[in-house]
C-alpha cells in the first residue's frame, strides 16, 4: 500500500495528550477524533507495520477512554462505583484497560459477565443488569459475588429460593426501577416511559416495591436507568429524584442505612452533530447536585453505568475506497464498511448520525471544493448507504473514508449478513507509545468456522 504521511522515521502521532491523570484532566467534554487526527493515527499505525494487507481498520483511543473515566471518577463521590457498560464496546482489551484503571464494568448477560470476568475485573466491581436471567444464571452470578440488580419480582424470589437452596452468602443485589419519567427523543432506546419492559413501575408498584424490602433483608439497593441518547439531562436527574425519594419511604419502613447502593445507571448523550449541543457531564453533575444533594451524602454509594458517552469519541473507523461509481447525478463511493458495522446510521439515519471525512490515498486530509455524494456500503441489499448527499472533497479510488464517533454501539453490534469479516481493530495508548492489535481481522475460514458444528 502507498506510504502514510508522515515519511519522518522519528515521528509521532501529535495529538493532545490524554494522561488519564484526574488532577490534569481539561478540555471539551465532547473532545473527539478530528480528521488531522485520525490522519495521525493512521500514518502512526502505518509506521509500525499495523496496516499491511489492511484496507479496513478501526481504532480506539484508549487514553481518552481513560481521561473520560477519570472525568466521571472525579465527578462523584470516591466512594461510587463507575461500571463501563459492555455493551457499548464488549472488546476484552479495552475492559481490561478500564478495570486495570480501577473502574467496573456493567454487563447485560451473563456472557458480558464472563467478558467482565476475562477482563480480569473483580467481582465486586461487575454489575449484572440482564433482564432475562436463567435460574442458572443467577445462581452463577451469586458464586461468582458479583452486583446483581433484579428486574422484576419473580426474579427476587429466583434469588431468594438459590441463596437458601445453596447457602450462598448475598453479594450487593437491587432492584431495578421504572421511575416513568419520559420517553426521549428516539423511542428506541428510552426505557422510562409509562410502559417499559424494563423494571418495575414506580407508579403502581410502589407499595410492593417497599414491601419486597421488608420481605427480603439480603435487597440492598435501587437502581434506575432510562435510556440512552435522545433522553435528556433533565429526565435523569427527575429520575434520581424519584429513586432517593423512594429510598426514603423504603427507610421509613425497614430502617436507615438499609439500602447500601443506589444505581443511577448511564444515559448520557454524546454529541455525534457538531451543530447539536447536548448536556455534558458537568451539566448533569451540578443539575444532580442541587436537585439531590443527598447522593453525595456519607453512607450513599452510587453506581453509574456510563457508556456512550465514554466510548463514542474515542474510536475512528477508516475504509479504503474501493471504486467510484457515476450514475447521472450521483456521485457513488463504495467502501468496505456498512450497516455490518453502523447497523443503526444505515438503517435509521434520521436518528443516528456520523461524521464522515475523507484522506487521500497517502492518509493527508483531502482539500478541494465540496461535492454531494453518496457513500455505500459492501452489503448485498439497496438500502446500504453510510452516507447520502454528503458535502465532501471529491473522493477517488485508493482514498480513505473515516466514520467518527464509532467507539460506542458499533463493533459490539457487529451484522453477520453477507458474512463479511471484522476489520483489525487498533488501540491507541497515547504519549507515543506503540499501538496494539486490540482484536485481529477476520478471515474468510473464521468465517466458516463461526458458522459450522463443532
Amino acid at each position: 500500500m502507498d506510504r502514510l504521511q508522515p515519511t519522518d522515521a522519528d515521528w509521532k502521532p501529535t495529538m493532545t495528550p490524554h494522561t488519564h491523570d484526574p488532577t490534569q484532566i481539561t478540555g471539551d467534554w465532547f473532545d473527539r477524533i478530528d480528521a488531522p487526527q485520525a490522519a495521525a493515527l493512521l500514518a502512526w499505525a502505518q509506521r509500525q507495520g499495523l496496516l499491511e494487507g489492511h484496507d479496513t481498520v478501526i481504532i480506539h483511543d484508549l487514553s481518552r477512554m481513560l481521561d473520560r473515566l477519570s472525568r466521571v471518577r472525579a465527578a462523584f463521590a470516591p466512594s461510587a462505583l463507575h461500571a463501563l457498560a459492555i455493551k457499548a464496546n464488549a472488546l476484552v482489551q479495552v475492559l481490561r484497560a478500564a478495570a486495570d484503571a480501577g473502574f467496573g464494568l456493567e454487563a447485560a448477560s451473563i456472557e458480558e459477565v464472563a467478558l467482565a470476568r476475562a477482563a480480569g475485573c473483580p467481582a465486586q466491581r461487575i454489575v449484572f443488569d440482564s433482564p432475562a436471567k436463567r435460574t442458572a444464571e443467577i445462581r452463577q452470578a451469586l458464586e461468582w459475588g458479583v452486583l446483581i440488580n433484579a428486574d422484576n419480582f419473580d426474579e427476587l424470589d429466583r434469588i431468594a429460593t438459590a441463596l437458601k437452596t445453596h447457602a450462598i452468602p448475598p453479594p450487593p443485589i437491587g432492584l431495578r426501577v421504572n421511575p416513568q419519567t419520559g420517553a426521549g427523543s428516539i423511542s428506541t432506546t428510552s426505557v422510562a416511559a409509562a410502559y417499559s419492559k424494563f423494571g418495575v413501575s414506580l407508579g403502581s408498584d410502589r407499595l410492593a416495591i417497599i414491601d419486597a424490602f421488608e420481605r427480603y433483608p439480603w435487597l440492598t439497593g435501587l437502581h434506575a436507568h432510562i435510556g440512552s441518547q435522545g433522553v435528556t439531562v433533565a429526565q435523569m436527574v427527575e429520575s434520581v429524584r424519584r429513586i432517593f425519594e423512594l429510598r426514603s419511604q423504603i427507610a421509613e419502613r425497614v430502617g436507615e442505612g438499609r439500602i447500601g447502593f443506589v444505581d443511577i445507571g448511564g444515559g448520557l448523550p454524546w454529541r455525534y452533530r457538531l451543530d447539536q449541543q447536548p448536556a455534558s457531564l458537568d451539566d448533569f453533575v451540578a443539575q444532580l447536585r442541587q436537585a439531590v444533594p443527598q447522593a453525595w451524602e456519607p453512607g450513599v454509594r452510587l453506581v453509574t453505568e456510563f457508556g456512550r458517552s465514554i466510548q463514542a469519541g474515542c474510536g475512528i473507523a477508516a475504509s479504503r475506497v474501493e471504486y467510484v461509481k457515476k450514475q447521472g447525478d450521483h456521485r457513488i463511493a463504495v467502501i468496505h464498511l456498512g450497516a455490518d458495522l453502523l447497523m443503526r446510521r444505515v438503517y435509521h439515519p434520521a436518528d443516528w448520525h456520523h461524521r464522515i471525512s475523507v484522506l487521500d490515498a497517502a492518509g493527508a486530509p483531502r482539500q478541494g471544493a465540496l461535492v454531494k455524494q453518496d457513500i455505500a456500503g459492501p452489503l448485498c441489499f439497496g438500502g446500504d448507504f453510510v452516507a447520502r448527499g454528503e458535502m465532501l472533497p471529491e473522493i477517488h479510488p485508493g482514498d480513505w473514508v473515516v466514520v467518527h464517533d464509532v467507539g460506542a454501539y458499533t463493533l459490539s453490534m457487529w451484522s453477520r449478513h453477507c458474512n463479511r469479516g471484522i476489520p483489525r481493530v487498533l488501540g491507541h495508548q497515547g504519549d507515543g507509545r506503540p499501538m496494539m492489535v486490540l482484536r485481529e481481522a477476520e478471515r474468510p475460514e473464521d468465517i466458516v468456522e463461526f458458522w459450522s458444528a463443532p
